[in-house]
């Protein structure tokens, strides 16, 4: 996957790696490497509550000799009690996965941790889809990468944050272009979530239609216009109509008013 940012990555990147082994186990902040002891000014803190992914992720930046620290816990509250053990903070990567910043979960999570640190807050998650891009940067991220990246591409937008900079997926960029050059939003994130029907029925709730409405114009049975409904119920958490369409602006911004939502019940 090709990734756009708002200046050159690898430059920067190229600055920060040396040739030292880093051992994210090692409690202590002064590592060897062929018998030269170094002491870090700084470290990258990975927090993620997935204790399998956050080592494996550790393993791979450290494996780039990069000259930080690199540190991973289950959560803030983790590394607070530990602090004192780690030089200062370079930057946070928050790894949300599968979970959508639009959760008032994690757009807090990244609102609270943005308010309180200096370092930059970088959003690593499993899709590129570009509500949750803006919704991330929204809440105070500095950078947003996808889990479909490389981990060289995922150290170059550490660099790029640390610099000063903002990295988001080139795919991203191509979708806000289309968006300001069609007037409308791009129906590609809904396709990331949803299957092609339930998309159409998504958008037809987002419309106020009424159940024979959709059914007719999607040439469904009512029916299975219900099942749809009730399966997206559950994709979005939902526990009836005016929640779905509410929830899905959330996630996917589009022109919605309160009339049509007043209208769902009906």
């Amino acid at each position: 996957m090709n990734s756009a940012m708002m200046s050159t990555g690898k430059e920067i990147a190229g600055s920060l790696i040396h040739p030292i082994a880093l051992d994210p186990s090692n409690s202590s902040h002064a590592k060897v490497f062929e018998g030269v002891h170094v002491a870090r000014e700084r470290s990258l803190l990975i927090i993620d509550n997935r204790a399998l992914d956050r080592q494996c992720l550790a393993q791979c930046i450290s494996a780039h000799k990069i000259d930080m620290d690199v540190v991973a816990f289950g959560s803030m509250e983790e590394w607070k009690r530990k602090r004192q053990d780690y030089p200062p903070l370079a930057a946070i990567l928050l790894n949300v996965g599968g979970r959508k910043i639009a959760e008032p979960s994690v757009s807090e999570e990244i609102k609270k941790l943005a308010a309180e640190f200096e370092a930059p807050i970088i959003v690593l998650a499993d899709t590129d889809d570009l509500a949750q891009i803006m919704r991330a940067l929204e809440c105070g991220a500095k950078g947003y990468i996808p889990s479909s990246v490389s981990i060289d591409v995922c150290i170059e937008a550490i660099a790029l944050s640390l610099a000063g900079g903002i990295f988001v997926p080139a795919s991203s960029v191509f979708a806000m272009r289309q968006v300001l050059e069609t007037g409308s939003p791009v129906a590609r994130p809904l396709a990331g979530m949803f299957t092609a029907r339930q998309a159409e029925v998504v958008e037809a709730l987002r419309r106020g239609k009424a159940n024979k409405i959709i059914a007719y114009e999607l040439n469904l049975r009512e029916s299975t216009v219900k099942v749809h409904i009730r399966n997206i119920m559950k994709k979005v958490k939902a526990t009836n109509r005016t929640e779905v369409a509410y929830k899905i602006n959330d996630l996917f911004p589009t022109d919605f008013s309160a009339d049509t939502a007043s209208r769902l019940e009906h």
